[in-house]
């Protein structure tokens, strides 16, 4: 798979913020994706969003139909969150989880390879094709594939081969071993505030309110996405895993 390299440009305001219907997490990201695709000028946009159906069943969706410097591509958009276990299968790829152990990065390339890329060459996707004066055999396929990834407390500092290493943005550790936090404060985002860099203008919950309020998440198997703050106020994202 290729990954789309789009020249960056001066940033770009996301107006619709504001005015959002209650969204899930990757649906949002699509959102902000198609927002940085619109406002770039080396980039038009065909169609988004495209659900094939065979006999009024959907079997697909394609994300998004583009032109980028003229060039006609597939593009799927994918935003991940994983952690690191290496107990878990047996290369590093295999070893990125998503932290509630429901799916892998292994599994999302093998869909987007077996599944979603394959899309386009569907009799069912070819009206869609057709209307877009384009020729099937000239659209090229790539993704645009970012993810959040948070390894172990002893691995933190050590290069990993073969992911990009800038998208390592934290440490998870289990709840029972939330004792060597002791000393921190921490805060829970929502969800959908997950994308969010860590920063101080939050309410920060002591470590006894910190443990109550995670422990919550724990007992219904459910790993929350942490802020942390230590007494020199350095600032960190952790995963605290029920597992």
């Amino acid at each position: 798979m290729s990954q789309i390299n789009i020249q960056e440009e001066n940033s770009c305001k996301f107006d619709e913020l504001n005015n959002l219907p209650k969204l899930r997490l990757g649906h949002l990201v699509e959102r902000f994706v198609a927002n940085e695709l619109r406002n770039n000028s080396n980039i038009e946009i065909l169609s988004e969003n495209i659900q094939i159906k065979r006999s009024k069943i959907t079997i697909g969706e394609i994300d998004c139909l583009l032109k980028h410097n003229h060039t006609p591509i597939h593009l799927e958009i994918i935003y991940k969150f994983y952690v690191y276990d290496e107990s878990v299968g047996r290369s590093e790829l295999e070893h990125w989880i998503g932290p509630n152990r429901k799916d892998s990065l292994i599994e999302k390339i093998t869909k987007l390879k077996t599944k979603q890329l394959p899309l386009l060459y569907k009799p069912e996707t070819k009206a869609l094709i057709t209307n877009l004066k384009l020729d099937v055999n000239t659209i090229q396929q790539q993704v645009y594939f970012k993810a959040q990834l948070f390894v172990p407390f002893n691995m933190i500092g050590f290069p990993l081969r073969l992911i990009n290493n800038n998208c390592i943005q934290g440490y998870y550790l289990c709840f029972n071993n939330l004792e060597q936090l002791n000393n921190h404060q921490f805060y829970i985002p929502s969800k959908l505030d997950w994308l969010t860099e860590v920063h101080n203008n939050v309410t920060w919950l002591n470590y006894s309110e910190g443990i109550k309020a995670i422990e919550e998440s724990i007992i219904q198997e459910r790993s929350p996405l942490c802020w942390i703050k230590d007494k020199n106020n350095g600032l960190q994202k952790v995963f605290v895993v029920w597992w």
